[in-house]
């Protein structure tokens, strides 16, 4: 079937079309109902289903003779290790962790919060918690124990599985001191910390409520899976929200499972058995559906991979991972190919391994450049595409569905929208817009399955964030248009919510540390471009009157700000010292402007600004400052 056809039917028959999706997933209590509404008058797919996420990655495919197979290839070039973990001995340890779980007290509507690097047992405990019902939260291992605690009393988790340490290319990051300043931060306190020693010699403070991850896998029976509510939360992932606090985005089981399977056929053309390499982690996103569910789902071998795209030891190791594992297809950020194409201008590199396995390479995070496209193809002749979708959604809404129809690529286009996904360009009073004029970029309620419930704790938040101001739509948050071919192009962030690398960071979150240093008065930190990581944060600052500093230490000291409370992910590397900033005449801070004339684009000056001058001030400080 072509594309037109299939997205018309996915549109226009949507009941229909989910019901024969949902029949590609085994389900214990197959759903009569489609699709419906909860009480807030919000879509619910497949409510009288009962399906486990667990046993569709792992049990599923035991029962069909494929327990041999390779479901996990955990390669860590920071550990010079590789390993192959079949579905059998995945389950084996997956039951076992649930099992642990269990005995800790966790029952199925807890939650869990998982804090851990790229290893095996992240995955174990992602798949553990849904085998028994408790809904998990990963967050990201680089987090600060300030963010941590933000989760930790939001989500209110009964256990935290960590590891002993993280590792980076030059030194390791124990966790476990983390955890505990994080414990000592948070006002819920959980009942268990389970660690995992890796026994690379990071320090492991011991605590009354500390258990031992081998301990607790070595005296506990393996757990089975049990049934749940197509509805049932199986995980809560933040994002970052311009209010400076994290957005919880729950996850349900069945319109996700289904969405899934969906998307590893007719976007990815995943078949059953091969290698699927999606190089994120697992606190993203990405890691979520394309290094955990999707793959396993669908029965690919998907690679854990604990190392970065350089230095690793070099720029050659994405090549050599595709090369080893037979990779047929990938999933990353552009920001890591353009990490690998600085360091090797020439692809040097590229040409030492055989790369025939590679199929599709995918790309997703941020909008790709076209330099860094046409660098990929010229060296990796294979179609990359630079699809689009967010921690909301949890699989695409735009991309070439590859499984489907191979139609052409559009450099600065992120394709077409995905099936499902009614995707309308729209002016500040909710009105269609014209081809070719950009607008504010929503859905059309329903949104397919798979894609957020609610956010956590929070329905007045959900529905402010996304269905209040275009009602009847989802609200992206994003700015595009489409052209006369259907293609869509996304054009950037509309709110204060950046992109740094592939992560979501909230500069609300950033001006809140930055104004709580003692010299800083106030301050705007910015999304500026950034060839590498897409955008990083500028901050701009005035001091308090009467302090005088050089400008030097205000920016380390900001930066250290920064990077303790946050975390390194920030990225902030620039603080600018002003005497003052732009505002509107009812002291709103032109933060728009300010990007401007940063990344040395026009701008129109508002009629509503109070003192046009200042403009010129921060252009003369900004020339100094670059000059410096």
């Amino acid at each position: 079937m072509k594309y037109t056809e299939f997205y018309a039917k996915s549109i226009d028959n949507a009941e229909e079309f989910w019901e024969e999706q949902a029949h590609q997933i085994k389900w214990f209590k197959t759903p009569n109902t489609i699709l419906s509404k909860d009480e807030n008058d919000y879509p619910l797919w497949f409510k009288d289903g009962e399906l486990n996420a667990s046993y569709l990655a792992l049990d599923k495919h035991i029962e069909d003779g494929f327990g041999d197979e390779v479901a996990i290839i955990y390669d860590s070039p920071v550990t010079q290790t590789i390993r192959q973990i079949t579905f059998h001995e995945a389950k084996t340890e997956v039951a076992k962790l649930a099992g642990g779980l269990l005995s800790l007290g966790v029952e199925k509507g807890d939650t869990v919060i998982i804090y851990m690097p790229m290893i095996p047992q992240a995955v174990y405990a992602m798949l553990a918690c849904a085998r028994i019902g408790a809904t998990h939260s990963v967050v990201f291992g680089g987090f600060s124990p300030n963010e941590l605690a933000i989760r930790i009393d939001d989500c209110k988790p009964k256990v935290i599985l960590t590891a002993s340490s993280g590792i980076e290319i030059d030194r390791l990051i124990a966790y476990k001191p983390l955890v505990d300043e994080a414990m000592e931060l948070s006002e819920h306190k959980p009942l268990n910390v389970v660690v995992f020693n890796r026994k690379l010699g990071a320090r492991i403070p011991f605590k009354k409520y500390d258990i031992d991850y081998d301990a607790l896998i070595y005296g506990s029976e393996e757990a089975d899976y049990i049934p749940v509510e197509s509805t049932h939360p199986l995980y809560i992932l933040y994002t970052s929200g311009t209010t400076g606090k994290p957005k919880g985005i729950v996850r349900d089981t069945g319109g996700y499972c289904t969405a899934l399977k969906f998307s590893m056929k007719y976007i990815y053309n995943a078949q059953p058995g091969e290698t699927f390499w999606a190089a994120s982690d697992i606190g993203w996103a990405v890691g979520h559906s394309y290094t955990v569910y999707g793959p396993l789902i669908n029965r690919n071998a998907t690679i854990v991979f604990e190392g970065k795209p350089v230095r690793t030891p070099d720029a050659s190791t994405f090549w050599r991972v595709i090369s080893e594992h037979q990779v047929r297809t990938m999933f990353t950020a552009p920001t890591a190919i353009r990490a690998i194409k600085k360091e090797d201008p020439n692809g040097e590199f590229i040409k030492n391994y055989d790369l025939s396995c590679l199929r599709t390479q995918f790309l997703a995070g941020e909008r790709c450049d076209v330099a860094t496209l046409n660098w990929f193809t010229e060296h990796i002749p294979v179609p990359v595409i630079d699809h689009w979708w967010q921690t909301e959604s949890g699989w695409p809404m735009i991309a070439i569905m590859m499984g489907l129809e191979q139609f052409p690529y559009k450099p600065g286009s992120s394709g077409k929208p995905v099936c499902g996904y009614d995707i309308q360009i729209l002016d500040e009073n909710g009105e269609v817009l014209p081809t070719g004029e950009e607008g504010y970029v929503a859905i059309k309620l329903p949104l397919p399955p798979g894609t957020l419930m609610t956010v956590y704790n929070n329905l007045e938040r959900f529905q402010g964030s996304y269905l209040e101001k275009f009602p009847g739509y989802y609200f992206s948050g994003d700015g595009g248009y489409k052209d006369a071919d259907g293609y869509v192009y996304i054009t950037g962030r509309v709110d204060d919510v950046i992109n740094v690398a592939g992560h979501r960071l909230s500069t609300a979150d950033m001006e809140e540390v930055v104004a709580s240093h003692p010299a800083v008065a106030e301050c705007a930190v910015i999304g500026v471009n950034d060839d590498l990581k897409g955008q990083i944060p500028f901050a701009m600052v005035v001091l308090k009157a009467g302090e005088e500093m050089e400008s030097f230490q205000l920016e380390y000291e900001i930066i250290q700000l920064v990077r303790e409370k946050i975390g390194a992910v920030a990225s902030m590397k620039n603080v600018l010292l002003v005497n003052r900033l732009p505002k509107t005449r009812s002291g709103k801070i032109l933060r728009k402007i300010l990007r401007s004339i940063v990344d040395g684009v026009e701008f129109q000056v508002p009629s509503t600004i109070d003192d046009e001058l200042i403009l010129d001030e921060i252009q003369d400080a900004l020339t100094e400052y670059k000059n410096r």
